[in-house]
């Protein structure tokens, strides 16, 4: 089930973090995050565990999908989808004029999510990630009623 992000997940999902990104958050920022203003965590969540988060960051009336994470080994079966459609409904609840997101250019299952969404690649910023090296595809999705 997905819920809103706590404190008491802290631990799971920066565990999480160190699996899923070679360039992860620490337990401090995502501890800054889960009380910032401007952002809203979800977990996924199965008789205990933490198998999924994602934040999206609100301001100045955009949105911005900053991170979307399952744990290996229970991708593939529609965790990042759901998670994707509580932030994308969450958007769309603050009103807020159009969403982005960056994605790895070679991440092509979750671009092909994102698209299926409405998202569009409308930019790409050369040699953006690290570890290993690659491009970013700058995504929006700027017309909810498509969704």
């Amino acid at each position: 089930m997905i819920r809103p992000m706590e404190a008491r997940d802290l631990e799971q999902v920066a565990d999480l973090e160190k699996r899923c990104f070679s360039e992860n958050w620490s337990y401090k920022l995502l501890e800054a995050g889960l009380y910032s203003q401007y952002d809203v965590y979800y977990v996924y969540e199965r008789q205990g565990q933490i198998l999924g988060y994602c934040n999206l960051r609100i301001l100045a009336g955009e949105g911005e999908v900053q991170r979307i994470a399952v744990m290996p080994g229970y991708r593939r079966q529609g965790l990042a989808r759901e998670m994707m459609g509580a932030m994308v409904t969450c958007a769309r609840d603050s009103r807020v004029s159009a969403v982005s997101l960056e994605v790895r250019q070679g991440n092509l299952p979750a671009r092909n999510l994102y698209e299926s969404f409405g998202f569009r690649a409308e930019a790409v910023r050369k040699g953006y990630y690290r570890n290993p090296p690659e491009d970013a595809v700058i995504m929006w999705l700027r017309d909810f009623d498509r969704i």
